[in-house]
């Protein structure tokens, strides 16, 4: 198959890169049960409010997995992606009192996520780590960045080394896009946010945000161009 009709096919079905990027989807990553959750998580920014700190812990065990995976995708590697999640806590926290309850919990917790990883690849130091280290992605990530390997000895040895090279050179692209371009990608074809999602994260207008993940898209068509 072509790269084209490879990544025309995966546009068109909503899913493009997921099954390559992704050896299994996460339903915390790729899902979300909106009203319910929206619901809860009000429930415990509410508590947070009225000074029950132990309720931010709730917060972070329930979307600790989604930032992570999130930060690991605009950073492409393991340990910033660990470090830049424990900042984007943090600074949740230092901010939850003046959330206002005028969007999801979620979408106000990655637009942080967002900001902070571009000011990450702005940063001089992370540059530096950047072109000494390797891009490599843990398999596990995908489903909780602190989950076991599981164990299947009828894999194949070949199968699973080209999938993890497929995996490295489709990072890489990522990469190399523009932040405001990597951001839409990486929100829409990977995480699964709907238009309204991304504008609420991005602060983009819709036609924006179209145009620049259409963009993405055809970057990406064109970087993969005669790999897959």
């Amino acid at each position: 198959m072509t790269i084209d009709a490879f990544l025309n096919f995966a546009i068109t079905s909503g899913n493009i890169l997921i099954k390559i990027l992704s050896k299994k989807m996460n339903n915390n990553e790729f899902h979300y049960s909106k009203s319910q959750d929206q619901k809860d998580d009000y429930s415990l920014i509410r508590a947070f409010h009225s000074g029950e700190k132990s309720a931010f812990d709730t917060l972070v065990i329930r979307h600790k997995d989604r930032v992570f995976n999130l930060c690991l995708r605009f950073l492409g590697d393991y340990q910033e992606a660990e470090d830049t999640a424990q900042d984007v806590f943090l600074k949740a926290y230092n901010s939850l009192k003046r959330f206002r309850f005028e969007s999801s919990f979620f979408t106000w917790l990655y637009r942080i996520a967002i900001n902070t990883c571009k000011n990450k690849v702005k940063s001089l130091g992370y540059r530096y780590r950047k072109m000494d280290n390797q891009i490599d992605i843990p398999e596990e990530s995908i489903e909780g960045h602190h989950a076991e390997h599981m164990e299947n000895s009828g894999r194949d040895p070949v199968s699973d080394l080209e999938n993890k090279e497929m995996k490295k050179i489709l990072q890489h692209a990522i990469d190399s896009l523009p932040s405001d371009q990597k951001s839409v990608v990486i929100l829409r074809d990977l995480q699964g946010l709907s238009y309204e999602e991304i504008t609420d994260v991005t602060g983009f207008k819709l036609g924006t945000l179209k145009s620049r993940l259409s963009r993405a898209r055809s970057n990406l068509r064109e970087k993969l161009g005669g790999i897959i």
